[in-house]
């Protein structure tokens, strides 16, 4: 008996001093002050306590498949023209309502077995029908179709989640939200101000450089009237950007450009963005391209040499120059940038384009001054109750009300220091969870102790009596705590953020109530019935 008690004590008071590592880490000091920064420093704060801004974002999955299609496209007139295949015309007939669908026509009736062949090898999750007047069908296969979508916002996720780390943002949360509506959750805790963020995440940084064939226009009547209204085959007109150049009330100009880029942004070298400074001591953006992209940079600068070249950022043309020479692998975009803009535009071309734009569907802010006051009700309605159970307990229970008191101050620091060891994040819903297993920890108590009584009644002695008490009132603890445990589990997979706070919290809070409420309630009754005479009664 003494040695089992021993090596128990060694575990419960190794698992206190292992857990308030957990919650206070080394601290620099043992008064009230140090000790409250020792805490936050391990317990991150939510949204709701901290403040920040919560984001929903509506993916344009239709955006990709469309960017998809036109590259299918591009590659399908490709291979038709080394194929020796002749063809019509190849084109999106509705790229609004069917944007992974293309038609093809004039391909002879005897080259259709090349077109299926083509088709099988280079484009795998399209598939091809033929119709009426020699028109070919080329859509994307339905389950290709929806994995592409699904891969879409991944990769969304991802490039917001690269943007949002590159300013510094401690803690965001990123995920899906909803199912099968392609929609992202971000919540960004401290930042209270969310206008540089949200144009940050937002901006589809498409970089590429294409050759300049026209312009500046003043408007795009003018640009259709110097080209005889009828824009050259493999042309575009894109407008410029305002750089800040434009005096007021002056519109933006126009650029014929080629409809196929050099190279794009996916040819950037990974981090091969940064901030510089031009001959006119201002702020430009250096880029240097990966291997591929600067054989292909240098085809084309090689062969246009004293044309001009267009830098296009988000279908907008920022800078046009002359190629004086042939470039390989460093390059430049100039263009009236202040610092700070220099450095977003770095940013979002180091973290990659987004494969598709985003729609802001919801947008709430939450102050700083609003967090601390979540904070110091949540805390003090935590404490009250703590503090009407602690005193309850003993009163009711008389010295066995002690046991349970001791047992629910170290489910509270076992709970409080998981959230340390693990990074959680303790949200509002959070603190609702931890105090939500004060309460069941005291049911667990009062089910032992009400069969505790329930023995001695029947005139058991007090050890089989406590016995008794723990083996029986076992099994409806463990199915009570299972049941909650898995109504968290659905909360945790279903919810969103702070849902999912209180999940976490309410699921390890009552895996340490069963720790303490029967384990550590259990020692100490046998610590105190070991200091009993044979047949003296137990006070509860």
């Amino acid at each position: 008996m003494k040695r089992g008690f021993v090596w128990k004590s060694v575990l419960i008071l190794s698992t206190v001093f292992f857990f308030l590592y957990g919650i206070f880490g080394i601290p620099r000091g043992l008064t009230e002050h140090r000790l409250a920064n020792s805490m936050l420093r391990r317990i991150h704060l939510g949204l709701d306590l901290k403040g920040g801004t919560h984001l929903i974002l509506q993916v344009q999955v239709d955006d990709a498949v469309r960017a998809d299609a036109q590259q299918t496209i591009e590659q399908l007139k490709s291979e038709l023209q080394s194929r020796k295949i002749p063809y019509k015309n190849i084109t999106e007939p509705d790229p609004k309502n069917n944007p992974d669908r293309i038609a093809i026509t004039g391909i002879p009736i005897d080259r259709g077995s090349d077109l299926r062949d083509i088709t099988a090898r280079k484009f795998p999750d399209y598939r091809l029908t033929s119709g009426e007047q020699d028109t070919w069908t080329l859509s994307m296969d339905p389950a290709a179709l929806a994995s592409f979508k699904t891969q879409t916002v991944t990769e969304t996720i991802e490039t917001i989640r690269n943007r949002i780390d590159q300013l510094g943002v401690t803690e965001p949360f990123i995920e899906r939200y909803g199912i099968g509506q392609y929609q992202i959750l971000v919540e960004l805790p401290g930042v209270s101000d969310p206008t540089r963020v949200k144009s940050i995440m937002k901006s589809t940084a498409m970089l590429e450089i294409r050759q300049a064939l026209g312009g500046p226009y003043e408007s795009e009547q003018q640009a259709f009237a110097a080209n005889n209204e009828v824009l050259p085959p493999g042309t575009v007109l894109l407008p410029g950007r305002n750089m800040g150049k434009t005096r007021a009330g002056e519109g933006e100009p126009y650029y014929l450009v080629s409809s196929t880029p050099a190279i794009t942004g996916r040819d950037l070298r990974a981090g091969g963005a940064s901030v510089g400074i031009d001959e006119n001591n201002q702020p430009d953006v250096d880029f240097s391209l990966m291997n591929e992209g600067a054989q292909k940079f240098a085809a084309f600068t090689g062969a246009h040499v004293g044309d001009r070249l267009a830098v296009v950022l988000d279908n907008k043309v920022v800078e046009v120059a002359t190629i004086q020479q042939q470039i390989r692998d460093q390059g430049r975009i100039t263009g009236g940038f202040t610092q700070q803009s220099a450095k977003d535009l770095a940013l979002v071309l180091n973290s990659g384009a987004l494969p598709a734009s985003i729609h802001y569907l919801e947008e709430s802010t939450v102050g700083p001054t609003l967090g601390a006051d979540s904070i110091h009700d949540g805390v003090r309605a935590a404490i009250f109750g703590m503090l009407a159970v602690l005193i309850f307990m003993p009163i009711y229970y008389r010295w066995a009300g002690i046991n349970a008191d001791l047992a629910l101050i170290l489910n509270l620091i076992v709970l409080l220091g998981f959230l340390g060891f693990t990074g959680a994040t303790l949200t509002l819903p959070g603190i609702a969870g931890a105090i939500l297993t004060v309460g069941m920890g005291v049911d667990s108590n009062v089910l032992i102790f009400e069969r505790i009584r329930e023995e001695v009644r029947n005139g058991k002695s007090a050890p089989s009596a406590v016995e008794e008490g723990f083996s029986h009132a076992w099994l409806t603890i463990v199915d009570t705590h299972i049941t909650t445990i898995v109504s968290a589990a659905i909360l945790f997979i279903f919810g969103t953020g702070p849902v999912k706070g209180f999940a976490v919290t309410l699921t390890f809070g009552l895996l340490a109530n069963l720790f303490t409420a029967v384990f550590v309630s259990r020692t100490i009754f046998d610590f105190v019935l070991s200091h009993k005479g044979r047949g003296e009664a137990l006070s509860i």
